[in-house]
């Protein structure tokens, strides 16, 4: 026999089993078992893409609380010893500075 006639018997056989009930029945599991994985491909990326940003929303509130709270400060605390209101910062004493030497 040839290659030819090989690969011709090869294509009838696989003919006779796609067109025959037998072939029918194995050609519709293939569609459904395909048809299955996908729709559990589609759950897998939706539960992730569900987990993922459930994840990051107590990052995205916290942000946003200390963005809102700083954005209701009125005015920085005034650093200034001498403003109005404040006591002077006491000199170090002479009894300080002699056990520093």
């Amino acid at each position: 026999m040839m290659l030819s006639d090989m690969v011709a018997d090869a294509v009838r056989a696989l003919a006779y089993l796609a067109i025959g009930p037998a072939g029918l029945t194995a050609l519709a599991a293939t569609v459904l078992a395909g048809a299955a994985l996908a729709a559990v491909l589609v759950l897998i990326a939706t539960v992730a893409r569900i987990s993922r940003t459930a994840a990051v929303l107590p990052v995205q509130r916290r942000t946003a609380a200390l963005r809102d709270k700083s954005w209701r400060v009125a005015f920085l605390r005034q650093r200034d010893p001498d403003a109005a209101g404040r006591p002077r910062p006491r000199a170090p004493s002479a009894v300080l500075a002699t056990a520093a030497c």
